[in-house]
């Protein structure tokens, strides 16, 4: 992890207390952010990528912010529902819990649409 991404952990640690449980976790070289178990961003590249939707995808675009894109060898470009974070919220805890309040709503209202996983077979049920 680079500095530059532990400061940003600390300071989303000291903000956040007020929205809910923060946690970080180790992820594809950069870290999934949390907030009460639900994902509601990442940090890849020393950047602060939070969750949009349909609804909330506006705001970020208004805001001149970008997706976060990755290469695959199979898919070529993949666009992700991350999009990076307006650099003026980082100076500006009140407008920090802002933003992440939107992609924690948006990381609610997406997961909340997905269909539930019927639960597995165990194998001593065969």
């Amino acid at each position: 992890m680079t500095a530059k991404a532990d400061a940003l952990i600390e300071k989303l640690e000291s903000s956040l207390t007020p929205l809910g449980a923060f946690r970080s976790r180790p992820m594809f070289g950069g870290h999934g952010l949390y907030l009460d178990d639900v994902m509601f961003g990442l940090i890849a590249y020393d950047k602060l990528y939070l969750k949009t939707d349909d609804q909330t995808r506006p705001d970020f675009e208004k805001a001149k912010s970008e997706p976060f894109t990755f290469e695959s060898a199979r898919k070529g470009l993949v666009v992700t529902s991350y999009w990076q974070c307006p650099a003026d919220a980082l100076k500006d805890a009140r407008k920090l819990r802002q933003w992440v309040g939107k992609a924690y709503e948006a990381a609610q209202r997406v997961k909340a649409a997905k269909p539930k996983r019927r639960p597995r077979k165990s194998i001593s049920a065969r």
